[in-house]
């Protein structure tokens, strides 16, 4: 995880604060390699809460007024990452801009097809409804562009317990904000080699959970219904 750390923190433009939220058993075990990071620009927390909206959740109530971005925990991002995304977002400043989007897409009874049949979409659409922002390539949330409920932590755990990216893409849906792709993306981050053995994505892929969660969103939240491709 230092390796990722370290990627945030030698950007060309430097964020205010990096923050990692940790389960609280993971307190007084810290490796020498991220202790050793901790200062003005980066601390770890603790929570006793131990899913994967976490990152979001805590952060949202800790800097409600700031502007927050999430990236994943097991990749190298290029140095022009933050950079980008910042430049993206004074054009669209009330938008969430995301690295790395995919389609929801419906059948033809309105029910939401598997997650594999979510296209990954390159080209900003004049329709953004169903367009879904994915945390692992970075996501740029400005102050307010959530519905209050996203730290609703009992709602989102009977709904969308294990797709953190599907809870925060209704809380957009209900605020009316739009997912959007930056006008210039940099180069993918890099994988870290063995962070992936025990991963949400194939669980939700095989399973099929997000089909699941998307559509228990939809109907608690009475979300918007699309139409078959």
């Amino acid at each position: 995880m230092h390796i990722t750390i370290r990627s945030i923190l030698t950007q060309e433009f430097l964020p205010k604060k990096v923050v990692l939220w940790l389960h609280e058993r993971f307190q007084n075990k810290l490796p020498k390699s991220l202790q050793k990071l901790q200062g003005d620009y980066f601390e770890v927390r603790f929570t006793p809460n131990d899913f994967s909206h976490l990152k979001l959740i805590h952060t949202l109530e800790e800097y409600p007024n700031d502007h927050i971005v999430t990236v994943d925990d097991d990749m190298i991002y290029p140095p022009n990452f933050l950079r980008l995304l910042y430049e993206s977002h004074q054009k669209y400043p009330k938008d969430i801009i995301s690295n790395h989007v995919r389609k929801i897409c419906f059948d033809a009874q309105g029910l939401p097809l598997p997650y594999v049949q979510w296209p990954h979409v390159k080209i900003q659409p004049e329709d953004a409804t169903f367009l879904m922002q994915l945390g692992v390539f970075g996501v740029w949330y400005p102050p307010g562009s959530l519905h209050t409920e996203v730290t609703n932590v009992p709602l989102l755990k009977a709904l969308a317990p294990k797709a953190d990216d599907l809870w925060f893409k209704a809380m957009a849906m209900l605020k009316g904000t739009t997912i959007r792709l930056p006008d210039e993306r940099p180069q993918n981050p890099i994988l870290i080699l063995g962070t992936q053995k025990i991963s949400l994505k194939r669980t939700n892929k095989t399973q099929d959970f997000n089909r699941t969660q998307w559509q228990q969103l939809t109907v608690n939240f009475d979300l918007p219904i699309g139409k078959r491709l």
